[in-house]
């Protein structure tokens, strides 16, 4: 093994948890314990040095918790953890411990300090003592095996947030950790971005023998990994293979997760009668299985899939019945964007050439649900804040329902009340002291009455499913879904025509996901305002959407029906996004030779799709 100095390049980074135990503790507003909360629950386990383990589980199920043990951010309340030998409570190891165990958060723009990528890459190693020549040795290297040593010298603001994610892991790699967590280190990326992020860290794992920790709420994530466990109220529930785990679909359920969409698919084939085997989780492996059961005889083919097209029958009906609802919505232009053009450094000397958002012209009607994709720092939050007037364009007009909203008459006060924006983590604007008072506090502010306001209020929070038994409790002592659904419901009681909704799921397991969704879903149908959801989901986008904006480097690249957006794979690859997975399995299976006429973008649809070919 190479070294530098007398340093090893990279140590033994096992991991052995006896017993773990942790407690949070609450507190009243006179410094009383008033509760006591067991965020780890007697955690026993052993982490091999240069194993790929992927952490599962729903929200508040302790991963992020165990997460901060080792690397010292927390330490135990009861039972031992020791890293690399050393015992996390014994405080004269923290600093050795942080050396060897780096982590990698989930915002990429909290973790960068520098003005350029090498310094924010040397800082952790200028913190630590490290000789000045050794640190740019370090630095390099760590670049270079991040294939990121061409931006060594750039402004870590002009990369793409799979770049950013790269810079940080270059910074903790200098460190030469025996160890790297990543605790939702990819939940804000775009697909490419991702897939970026997974592909070098699993290179570090092969190749440096750097044990890799990944928590994630992206099933397929954990591909990438050896061995995979789920965890439930602070306790290891499950443990295994990713092959392993993703064959037990109805036991993940129990616990909020799900499995990818290739294992749900084959999975739910079979119920439907066709004879595949058991155990499929990959698209390689579906493909091949598929095309063995259409060598079957054609009598025999026909019988199964005949079967499993009358046990869907009553499924396309619905589907049918939704796309005629829909056809039939009214179009009723609200929001008009006509050449709109934004900069933030109005000062450059390449004003032209530093656009944010760059002769943009799109409309948003009554009654739509629309998503705006992009990777990214493609302009999508930028444009966001054009449409309800946070943000004035430098050139071009606005207009909401055909008024100028750059008029002097015209009131951008009550256009933000008429264009709601959920920001991403929707709790974050949760303020007040009970869930009433907060969701009233946008209705107050729009010179209501109190009756009226009131109205409002308990409107929305029946519409988001908040029952009465939270309506005089504070909104942070909720359960996540619920904060974010009384935040989603602040919104809603000040009557928007118009709601965006910027990654309203990030950081949610699949779970809570589907009832978010469900949940918008149902407040469309009933409102029928127009939703603008802005996502790095492909499933998402394919299941709700009905138009898609792309944006590419602050111009508008498409704007269209979201089938005719997802025909352009390999444009949307190009600019660091992707086609869902269900698009992808049929569009290769059509390359294979299948008789498929119809698109498929989600599960369900790719069901119908792969049964009408099997029927001859």
């Amino acid at each position: 093994m190479k070294k530098e100095g007398n340093d090893k390049q990279y140590r033994d980074a096992e991991i052995k948890a006896e017993k773990l135990i942790f407690e949070y503790i609450r507190r009243d507003e006179n410094g009383d314990v008033a509760d006591i909360v067991k965020a780890l629950d007697d955690i026993s386990i052993e982490i091999k040095k240069g194993m790929f383990l992927a952490i599962l589980g729903q929200n508040g199920c302790g991963k992020s918790t165990f997460a901060k043990h080792l690397n010292c951010l927390l330490t135990p309340t009861e039972g031992t953890l020791w890293v690399s030998n050393m015992d996390t409570k014994d405080t004269s190891n923290t600093l050795k411990i942080r050396k060897e165990a780096g982590m990698v958060f989930q915002n990429p723009d909290n973790q960068i300090i520098g003005t350029i990528v090498e310094e924010d890459v040397a800082f952790g190693l200028e913190n630590l003592g490290v000789k000045t020549e050794q640190i740019w040795n370090r630095v390099g290297n760590s670049l270079k095996k991040l294939g990121i040593d061409k931006f060594r010298y750039s402004s870590p603001n002009k990369l793409s947030g799979g770049q950013k994610q790269k810079v940080a892991i270059a910074g903790i790699l200098a460190m030469q950790p025996g160890c790297i967590i990543l605790d939702e280190a990819t939940a804000m990326l775009d697909p490419l971005g991702r897939k970026e992020v997974l592909e070098a860290v699993k290179e570090l794992n092969k190749k440096e023998n750097i044990t890799i920790i990944l928590i994630t709420h992206y099933m397929e994530e954990a591909f990438y990994a050896d061995q995979t466990i789920v965890m439930e109220q602070g306790k290891i529930v499950m443990a295994g293979t990713p092959k392993e785990i993703f064959t037990k679909e109805e036991e993940l359920k129990k616990f909020h997760l799900e499995t990818p969409i290739v294992a749900r698919l084959a999975n739910h084939l079979r119920i439907l009668g066709f004879p595949l085997k058991k155990g499929i989780i990959e698209e390689k492996e579906f493909l091949e299985e598929i095309k063995r059961l259409y060598q079957i005889p054609t009598k025999e083919r026909n019988e199964f899939a005949i079967k499993a097209e009358k046990a869907l029958y009553k499924e396309e009906i619905e589907i049918k019945q939704e796309q005629k609802k829909e056809e039939n919505k009214q179009e009723i232009p609200l929001l008009v964007l006509e050449q709109v053009s934004y900069t933030y450094d109005k000062t450059s000397k390449d004003y032209h050439d530093n656009y944010a958002v760059h002769n943009v012209s799109c409309s948003i009607f009554s009654g739509e649900f629309l998503a705006l994709i992009g990777h990214t720092g493609s302009g999508k939050s930028t444009l966001l804040q054009l449409m309800n007037g946070l943000l004035k364009a430098d050139q071009g007009f606005i207009y909401y329902k055909g008024q100028d909203i750059y008029d002097k008459e015209f009131s951008l006060a009550k256009l933000r009340h008429k264009i709601g924006f959920v920001f991403q983590y929707p709790e974050y604007q949760l303020f007040e002291t009970t869930v009433v008072k907060d969701v009233m506090f946008g209705p107050k502010n729009q010179g209501l009455s109190q009756l009226q306001a009131q109205l409002q209020t308990f409107e929305a929070l029946k519409l988001t499913g908040i029952g009465e038994d939270l309506f005089d409790i504070s909104p942070f002592d909720l359960s996540g879904g619920q904060k974010r659904r009384v935040a989603i419901a602040g919104v809603l009681a000040m009557k928007p025509e118009v709601m965006i909704l910027d990654e309203p799921a990030a950081g949610l397991d699949p779970q809570s996901r589907k009832e978010l969704f469900k949940m918008l879903k149902d407040i469309h149908r009933k409102t029928n305002m127009a939703v603008l959801l802005v996502s790095h989901s492909m499933e998402d986008v394919a299941e709700y959407a009905d138009r898609v904006l792309v944006m590419q480097q602050g111009k508008l690249l498409f704007d269209d029906k979201l089938q005719k957006v997802f025909s352009y794979e390999q444009k949307l690859q190009e600019v660091g996004l992707d086609i869902p997975a269900a698009t992808h399995i049929i569009k290769q299976m059509r390359l294979d030779g299948f008789p498929i006429k119809q698109e498929a973008y989600t599960q369900k649809q790719a069901e119908h799709a792969i049964i009408s070919a099997f029927i001859q």
